[in-house]
């Protein structure tokens, strides 16, 4: 299942110009931090608990069960976000657990270099997939467009990775766009600090 479907292209598009890529202040030892190390170098991440408790326990549990393990960044739209975590690279979803409900309204906004939930158009139908912010989403907030879309942690080292992911040449492969023709790899996602 691709999930963001049309909301998130639709998204996209009222999104404008591009924004400065600024960030939202660190909020250090909320929450676990977990590195996601990729074909293309490492990723560290702050996870917000405070701020989104539902959702860093479920993402954290699919860390510790290794479910990130081997999958790929599925989807990646320059200018917009990288999403990964549920499908390999011939584009087979991993089985996931129940979704869960959307912690959008967090006060934590889609900025460039945030990490928030993928879902379909329903607003609760996160799972397992998540996506890295390249740029400031403001379409993505709650109430913005909507439900909008969780954001439950921030990138604090790495995003020169995130970058490289981004700028990697995409195609159409097994029904979905915007593919990486060359896979990226997320090889592993630990949580290194509670």
């Amino acid at each position: 299942m691709n999930v963001l479907f049309a909301s998130m292209v639709v998204a996209v598009a009222q999104a404008g110009a591009a924004t400065p890529p600024t960030t939202q202040p660190a909020a250090a030892g909320t929450g676990p931090v977990v590195v996601l190390e990729t074909s293309l170098g490492a990723i560290t991440i702050q996870l917000k608990q405070d701020k989104a408790p539902i959702t860093v326990d479920n993402f954290v549990k699919y860390v510790n069960e290794k479910h990130y393990d081997g999958t790929i960044f599925h989807r990646v739209i320059p200018d917009f976000m990288i999403q990964g975590g549920g499908m390999d690279a011939s584009m087979t979803e991993k089985p996931s657990r129940p979704p869960i409900r959307n912690e959008a309204k967090n006060g934590l906004r889609n900025l460039r270099g945030t990490v928030a939930m993928a879902r379909t158009n329903a607003p609760d139908s996160a799972k397992a997939q998540f996506f890295i912010n390249v740029k400031n989403n403001a379409a993505l907030d709650y109430g913005v467009g909507g439900a909008g879309y969780a954001v439950f942690g921030e990138v604090t080292s790495g995003m020169d990775v995130v970058d490289r992911i981004v700028a990697v040449r995409t195609g159409n492969k097994a029904g979905h766009q915007n593919v990486p023709i060359e896979p990226v790899t997320l090889k592993t996602a630990r949580v290194i600090s509670k």
